[in-house]
């Protein structure tokens, strides 16, 4: 048997706390385009299709062109991305890296993302990524398959 989850509305506590978590993310000045970016990136690194699906579809929405969703996950040497986009995926890739290489967030990817966000902005981009990874664990963990549906 597989198991699935199927309605996060039966947790009514859980989507109130994480619906505080997103709002926060997305009030934090970071353009909701490269949280998307973000999100979609770290899903793609860890291999959740339900976020990949999930995160996909929330970047279109946002009005990312389909050309640039297609190179989220060869970024580095597409010239699709702007170097603040660029600064915050790769924020976001050692983030979600961590068991990589010790000291995977390393001085030099922190400086560069802090040469294009401020604070509060950094703050979005690492609660973006922590959120992600969460969610990532737990769809995988479930089996959660692409296309459900948290509404």
């Amino acid at each position: 048997m597989t198991a699935r989850i199927h309605d996060a509305k039966g947790q009514p506590d859980i989507t109130q706390g994480v619906q505080l978590l997103f709002k926060e993310v997305y009030s934090g000045g970071v353009p909701r385009e490269t949280l998307e970016l973000v999100h979609l990136r770290a899903s793609q690194i860890n291999g959740c299709s339900a976020c990949v699906d999930a995160g996909a579809t929330a970047a279109a929405k946002a009005g990312i062109a389909h050309e640039k969703l297609m190179g989220v996950a060869a970024w580095y040497e597409n010239p699709l991305f702007d170097e603040a986009e660029r600064a915050a995926l790769a924020l976001a890739e050692a983030a979600t890296r961590l068991s990589d290489r010790p000291g995977a967030v390393t001085d030099e990817i922190w400086a560069e993302a802090a040469r294009h966000y401020g604070e509060r902005q950094l703050g979005s981009l690492v609660l973006m990524v922590a959120i992600t990874n969460f969610f990532n664990r737990i769809n995988t963990t479930f089996r959660v398959p692409a296309g459900t549906s948290w509404d």
